[in-house]
């Protein structure tokens, strides 16, 4: 058997987690399940319309690539801004908000889509310091700050 086909990437990598999941679910699973769903699909369309995609789901977590900086940092300031929008008539304290971590780094690419490899990780590490429904982007990257339109 063939090993899988691995190539070596420079990508822009969005990595997200939902805040207060498990305290969220135990309150109320059908409503916070409602909600994870609405915000994955908010997710994808964006990541899409901002040159990215969707890679993986699991849990509560999101992770996406992009082809440019400015789509990443793009969708996920365009992502936020939608889900708090969504939010607004939900209580405070049954809000699902998102953590979102961004960097850009070599990836792993299996010939499947999916994705492995420090680029990856140093993005999950990022944003779990994010504050909830916040962005922590890599400050080694100085292309986010431009793409955000800062020096």
């Amino acid at each position: 058997m063939r090993p899988p086909e691995l190539r070596l990437r420079l990508a822009a990598i969005l990595a997200a987690d939902a805040v207060g999941y498990s305290r969220l679910m135990s309150v109320d699973a059908h409503g916070t399940i409602e909600a994870l769903d609405t915000a994955r699909r908010t997710f994808q369309t964006i990541s899409v319309a901002q040159g990215g995609r969707v890679i993986d789901t699991a849990g509560d977590s999101v992770l996406a690539i992009f082809k440019t900086a400015a789509g990443a940092i793009t969708a996920a300031l365009a992502i936020q801004n939608d889900l708090e929008a969504r939010a607004e008539a939900t209580p405070e304290d049954r809000r699902l908000r998102f953590r979102i971590g961004l960097h850009l780094g070599d990836v792993v690419q299996k010939a499947d889509g999916s994705v492995y490899g420090d680029g990856v990780n140093v993005a999950a590490r990022l944003q779990s310091t994010a504050p909830a429904g916040g962005i922590v982007a890599s400050e080694s990257e100085a292309c986010f700050r431009h793409a955000a339109g800062r020096p």
